[in-house]
Formats: structure tokens, sequence, C-alpha cells
């Protein structure tokens, strides 16, 4: 992981993953690649982003082991392609846009909705206990482990 950053707080997961993925134009373009953009054109025109900020994220996104870049079968540009731990992005994303779809918009303003192969909207993300029961803020906590 070439461009490591300096950790913000060590010892947590979340202050760790915005360290390495949480600025707006890198969770934008992660979005776009679980939509099907590939080459930097398709990031560009996706997301309006400035060409020099677009590939400094691609670039870090390639380092930090969330994207694949190779060049395409024509050899003429680089294609962008989401790894494993990129995939597992898909629930911060999801979590992110239903945050978004409750709170971000006045009621019946237009946006855009996630829906499965059946054209369904996807319900809420809700975290469980390892009971099954619906966890929160109230019914959790944080344990440092070594």
């Amino acid at each position: 992981m070439g461009d490591t950053p300096a950790w913000t707080d060590p010892s947590c997961p979340v202050a760790r993953t915005l360290d390495l993925v949480g600025d707006r134009w890198s969770l934008l373009i992660v979005r776009d690649a679980m939509d099907g953009a590939r080459a930097f054109t398709d990031f560009q025109h996706r997301t309006g982003i400035a060409r020099n900020i677009l590939a400094d994220r691609l670039r870090r996104l390639v380092e930090r082991g969330v994207l694949d870049r190779r060049t395409a079968e024509s050899g003429k540009r680089q294609v962008y392609s989401l790894t494993p731990a990129g995939r597992d992005l898909f629930t911060v994303v999801v979590a992110l846009r239903q945050w978004g779809e409750r709170h971000a918009f006045s009621p019946g303003e237009d946006h855009s909705v996630l829906v499965d192969e059946a054209g369904q909207p996807i319900p809420p993300l809700r975290p469980v206990a390892a009971s099954g029961a619906a966890a929160d803020v109230e019914t959790t906590s944080v344990r440092k482990v070594r």
C-alpha cells in the first residue's frame, strides 16, 4: 500500500477505512465502478471530477488495493475494476445510499433508488447481534482486541 496515510486513529477500523477511502471522490469512484465504470473517461463523465484529482484518486485506490488497473485489449487505455476489497465496500455504499434516501432529500424530491434483480428496492440494512436481535447504539460497545 504505497501511499499509506498516517493513521488518524491507528486502532479504530472506522478511522482507518476513512483514511483509505473516506474522501468524497474516492467513494464516488467506487460507486461508479460498482455501476460499471471502467475507463478514466467513464469516471470523469459520471462524476465531473477534474482530471488531475481523478488521476490521483484512481492511483491511490489501486495502491490501496480497492481497484485493479490493467491495459485494455485495445492496448490504448487503462481500465479499472474492483478488487475483492473494493467489492467489500458494497455494503458501505448501500448504507450511505440508504441514509441519504432517508435524510438528504425533502419529501417527494426526486432521487435514485437501488433495486434488486426483480426491480424491487433493497430493504434497509439493519445490523443484528449474534443472537439475531436488532443491534444499535444502545446495544453495542467497542472493545479492543489484540
